[in-house]
Protein backbone atom coordinates (compact mmCIF):
# COMPACT_ATOMS: atom_id res chain seq x y z
CA UNK A 1 0.00 0.00 0.00
CA UNK A 2 1.59 3.21 -1.27
CA UNK A 3 0.30 6.74 1.09
CA UNK A 4 -0.38 9.08 -2.32
CA UNK A 5 -1.74 11.86 -0.38
CA UNK A 6 -0.09 12.24 3.74
CA UNK A 7 -2.36 14.67 4.87
CA UNK A 8 -5.83 12.96 3.87
CA UNK A 9 -3.89 9.64 5.32
CA UNK A 10 -3.46 10.77 8.78
CA UNK A 11 -6.96 13.04 8.37
CA UNK A 12 -8.92 10.11 7.17
CA UNK A 13 -7.29 8.08 10.10
CA UNK A 14 -7.90 10.76 12.92
CA UNK A 15 -11.86 11.18 11.90
CA UNK A 16 -11.87 7.29 11.76
CA UNK A 17 -10.87 7.33 15.75
CA UNK A 18 -12.83 10.30 16.77
CA UNK A 19 -15.86 9.05 15.19
CA UNK A 20 -15.59 5.27 16.37
CA UNK A 21 -14.39 7.05 20.10
CA UNK A 22 -17.69 9.27 20.06
CA UNK A 23 -19.79 6.59 18.77
CA UNK A 24 -18.17 4.01 21.56
CA UNK A 25 -18.68 6.62 24.44
CA UNK A 26 -22.90 6.85 23.34
CA UNK A 27 -22.84 3.24 23.80
CA UNK A 28 -23.26 4.44 27.83
CA UNK A 29 -26.19 6.06 27.54
CA UNK A 30 -30.40 5.18 26.12
CA UNK A 31 -30.43 5.27 22.60
CA UNK A 32 -34.19 5.58 22.73
CA UNK A 33 -36.54 5.75 19.38
CA UNK A 34 -36.83 7.29 16.89
CA UNK A 35 -40.10 8.61 17.78
CA UNK A 36 -38.35 9.74 20.95
CA UNK A 37 -34.40 9.77 21.08
CA UNK A 38 -32.24 8.88 23.90
CA UNK A 39 -29.18 10.64 25.15
CA UNK A 40 -26.88 8.37 23.08
CA UNK A 41 -28.86 8.87 19.20
CA UNK A 42 -27.39 11.91 18.29
CA UNK A 43 -23.87 11.13 18.96
CA UNK A 44 -23.92 8.01 17.96
CA UNK A 45 -24.99 8.86 14.48
CA UNK A 46 -22.69 11.92 14.06
CA UNK A 47 -19.73 9.59 15.67
CA UNK A 48 -20.39 7.04 13.02
CA UNK A 49 -20.91 9.70 9.65
CA UNK A 50 -17.59 10.69 11.20
CA UNK A 51 -16.08 7.49 10.97
CA UNK A 52 -17.92 6.94 7.46
CA UNK A 53 -16.55 10.38 5.81
CA UNK A 54 -12.61 9.85 7.80
CA UNK A 55 -12.75 6.19 5.89
CA UNK A 56 -13.81 7.90 2.66
CA UNK A 57 -10.80 10.41 2.91
CA UNK A 58 -8.30 7.38 4.00
CA UNK A 59 -9.63 5.54 1.49
CA UNK A 60 -8.92 8.63 -1.23
CA UNK A 61 -5.77 8.91 0.44
CA UNK A 62 -4.17 5.38 -1.13
CA UNK A 63 -6.19 5.59 -3.99
CA UNK A 64 -6.12 9.53 -5.73
CA UNK A 65 -2.81 9.96 -7.07
CA UNK A 66 -1.47 13.40 -5.87
CA UNK A 67 1.03 15.81 -7.18
CA UNK A 68 3.42 16.20 -4.76
CA UNK A 69 1.91 13.81 -1.83
CA UNK A 70 0.83 16.14 -0.15
CA UNK A 71 3.64 15.90 2.50
CA UNK A 72 2.38 17.29 6.21
CA UNK A 73 4.06 20.61 7.42
CA UNK A 74 5.43 21.45 10.56
CA UNK A 75 2.50 22.44 13.00
CA UNK A 76 1.72 25.89 13.73
CA UNK A 77 2.47 25.69 17.44
CA UNK A 78 1.83 29.52 18.04
CA UNK A 79 -2.07 29.59 16.75
CA UNK A 80 -2.58 26.25 18.12
CA UNK A 81 -1.27 27.10 21.75
CA UNK A 82 -2.97 30.20 21.86
CA UNK A 83 -6.84 28.83 20.69
CA UNK A 84 -6.35 25.99 23.08
CA UNK A 85 -5.54 28.37 25.82
CA UNK A 86 -8.43 30.67 25.01
CA UNK A 87 -10.99 28.12 24.94
CA UNK A 88 -9.86 26.55 28.28
CA UNK A 89 -9.80 30.11 29.51
CA UNK A 90 -12.82 30.83 28.44
CA UNK A 91 -14.14 27.48 30.63
CA UNK A 92 -12.85 28.89 33.38
CA UNK A 93 -13.91 32.25 33.28
CA UNK A 94 -17.38 31.74 31.59
CA UNK A 95 -18.89 31.16 35.39
CA UNK A 96 -17.41 34.25 36.96
CA UNK A 97 -17.40 36.53 34.47
CA UNK A 98 -20.41 35.85 32.80
CA UNK A 99 -21.00 35.26 28.56
CA UNK A 100 -21.39 39.37 27.78
CA UNK A 101 -17.59 39.18 29.01
CA UNK A 102 -16.25 36.06 27.93
CA UNK A 103 -17.17 35.54 24.89
CA UNK A 104 -15.79 38.53 23.43
CA UNK A 105 -12.43 37.67 24.98
CA UNK A 106 -12.03 34.36 23.43
CA UNK A 107 -13.11 36.05 20.48
CA UNK A 108 -10.45 39.08 20.58
CA UNK A 109 -7.77 36.37 22.06
CA UNK A 110 -8.07 33.15 18.67
CA UNK A 111 -8.22 36.13 16.34
CA UNK A 112 -4.21 37.14 17.58
CA UNK A 113 -3.31 33.64 16.68
CA UNK A 114 -3.85 34.70 13.05
CA UNK A 115 -1.26 36.26 10.92
CA UNK A 116 -3.40 38.79 9.78
CA UNK A 117 -5.25 40.67 12.74
CA UNK A 118 -7.81 43.52 12.00
CA UNK A 119 -9.40 45.45 15.10
CA UNK A 120 -12.71 46.33 13.38
CA UNK A 121 -12.83 42.48 12.18
CA UNK A 122 -13.18 41.30 15.70
CA UNK A 123 -14.96 43.84 16.64
CA UNK A 124 -17.49 42.89 14.13
CA UNK A 125 -16.92 38.90 15.32
CA UNK A 126 -17.68 39.65 18.90
CA UNK A 127 -21.13 41.81 18.09
CA UNK A 128 -22.16 39.02 16.03
CA UNK A 129 -21.26 36.17 17.43
CA UNK A 130 -22.33 37.30 21.40
CA UNK A 131 -25.74 38.19 20.11
CA UNK A 132 -25.93 35.09 18.33
CA UNK A 133 -25.39 33.45 21.03
CA UNK A 134 -27.35 35.16 23.62
CA UNK A 135 -30.40 34.74 21.16
CA UNK A 136 -29.20 30.92 20.61
CA UNK A 137 -28.78 29.41 23.93
CA UNK A 138 -30.48 32.11 26.02
CA UNK A 139 -33.51 32.91 24.48
CA UNK A 140 -33.77 29.92 22.05
CA UNK A 141 -32.75 26.80 23.78
CA UNK A 142 -33.59 28.60 27.70
CA UNK A 143 -29.97 27.27 28.77
CA UNK A 144 -28.82 28.88 32.11
CA UNK A 145 -25.72 30.44 31.38
CA UNK A 146 -24.74 33.59 33.74
CA UNK A 147 -24.98 36.43 30.72
CA UNK A 148 -23.58 39.17 33.22
CA UNK A 149 -20.69 38.33 35.45
CA UNK A 150 -21.25 37.21 39.51
CA UNK A 151 -19.94 40.65 40.88
CA UNK A 152 -22.83 42.17 39.40
CA UNK A 153 -25.52 40.13 39.55
CA UNK A 154 -24.74 39.22 43.32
Amino acid sequence: MKIKSQRDFWSGLMFVAIGLGFAWGATNYSFGSSARPGPAYFPFGLGILLAIMGALVWFASITVETEDGDRIGAIAWKPLIIITGSVVMFGFILPKLGMILSLPLLIIISALAGDEWHWKDSVISVVVLTLGSWLIFIKGLSLVIPLWPSFITG
